[in-house]
């Protein structure tokens, strides 16, 4: 069996979870190539997409939260496509496939998945709805766009996927959360939609020996003692990702906790500005891009802390539990699907800063008891084979109803 999977980049969260599901799929006895927009020489559709919202955009910074896909990368005889016997769609905006694009893979008669990263391909050009429900009817009266209308630009999009999406598809939602919402919504309520989780190789992320955790530690400067927590994201200042409600939480820490020593790492690009809002001792890890050091810092926190406001199934908690690190974060999206409320971590409210300090404060205090249920999470649900051989088994029955 041959598996063709399409992702418009091979990092970031998508990226990242769609070369996972390689290497899954390989150890499981599948042949699963992927194919992104680089390999294509896909370039001038992302400024086609880009210029073409210019003029509908509300302001700069819903710029890259909205896609119409009128533009994008004729891929359907592409040899990998020829070959493969089922066509695995992943994140496929930003200029590399058209919704003209889509139709004419399916048109190949091949079965085609479409796993669902995030909110896109049931709404009207939104990739998280952010509490709106107009995926739920026909949107329209979009919040991202210069004049909401009842027939603005993301009715009609709305209106071009429900012509233009191919009668047989087949969708996996990687939480259930968002398989609940793809479910409901107007565009894909006739479709069947799937939760099948994003995987990740427990030998590379795997918890570390004591004395290696403390050698990470003195090598940091982290005082001794103190619980270090840690934060990651691929642009800390993200709105989605919600670090000002970590530097809030740390603050009432430091106010309710004075006795207690906090320090934090931060991975991800960030402004010097935002280094000096918290109220702790910082220490920048800048992008990493070696697996074995991302790995290192995970295994070596005391506490995962994810303020996200709006998740899936995000890739950095699931690599903290792999590496034994247990989680504290907000009760949003796929994020409780993961942590288990009190066993491998703890949850607040969205949005509640102080219920997140008190989270980070009852993780920490904890931390040595709970990394073994961290990672026996994993073990229980995402490893390589387990997610390897849930995609197997769907590949083969859509190939059995062809």
């Amino acid at each position: 069996m041959r598996v063709a999977l399409l992702t418009t980049y091979p990092h970031g969260g998508a990226g990242i979870a769609c070369r996972r599901l390689v290497y899954a799929l390989r150890r499981v006895g599948v042949k699963a190539e992927v194919l992104t927009a680089a390999e294509v020489s896909c370039h001038w559709p992302f400024y086609a997409e880009r210029l073409s919202f210019l003029p509908y955009e509300r302001d700069r910074s819903v710029r890259f939260l909205f896609s119409l896909a009128n533009f994008g990368c004729e891929v359907s005889t592409h040899p990998l496509i020829r070959q493969a016997d089922i066509v695995h769609l992943h994140w496929i905006n930003q200029g590399f496939l058209s919704l003209k694009g889509i139709r004419n893979l399916a048109a190949l008669g091949k079965p085609m998945v479409w796993t669902l990263h995030d909110m896109w391909a049931f709404t009207g050009g939104c990739h998280h709805s952010a509490g709106c429900e107009g995926y739920l009817h026909s949107c329209g009266r979009c919040p991202l766009l210069r004049r909401p209308a009842a027939n603005d630009l993301s009715h009609r999009i709305w209106q071009r996927k429900q012509r233009l999406f191919p009668e047989r598809m087949h969708f996996i939602a990687c939480s259930e959360w968002l398989g609940q919402r793809a479910r409901r919504s107007s565009l894909l309520r006739s479709y069947p939609v799937e939760v099948i989780p994003n995987a990740i190789d427990g030998e590379r992320f795997a918890p570390i020996a004591e004395e290696g955790r403390r050698a990470f530690r003195r090598r940091l400067g982290v005082e001794e003692g103190a619980v270090l927590a840690l934060f990651s994201s691929v642009k800390v200042e993200n709105p989605w990702k919600g670090f000002g409600y970590l530097v809030q939480a740390l603050e009432h820490l430091r106010e309710s906790r004075p006795q207690w020593s906090v320090a934090l790492m931060v991975m991800g690009k960030m402004r010097p500005d935002t280094l000096r809002l918290l109220p702790c001792r910082v220490y920048p890890l800048g992008s990493l891009s070696d697996a074995a050091q991302i790995a290192e810092a995970y295994a070596a926190a005391d506490v995962f802390v994810i303020p996200s406001v709006e998740e899936n199934l995000p890739n950095t908690v699931m690599e903290a539990l792999a590496c034994g690190t247990p989680v504290a974060g907000f009760r949003t999206g796929g994020i409780p699907e993961m942590v288990e409320h009190g066993r491998n971590g703890y949850l607040a409210p969205v949005g509640d800063s102080k219920a997140l300090a008190e989270a980070i404060a009852w993780v920490g205090e904890r931390a040595l008891q709970l990394r073994r249920a961290a990672r026996e999470k994993v073990e229980r649900c995402y490893t390589l084979p387990i997610v390897g051989e849930q995609h197997a088994a769907l590949y083969r029955r859509l190939i059995d109803r062809r």
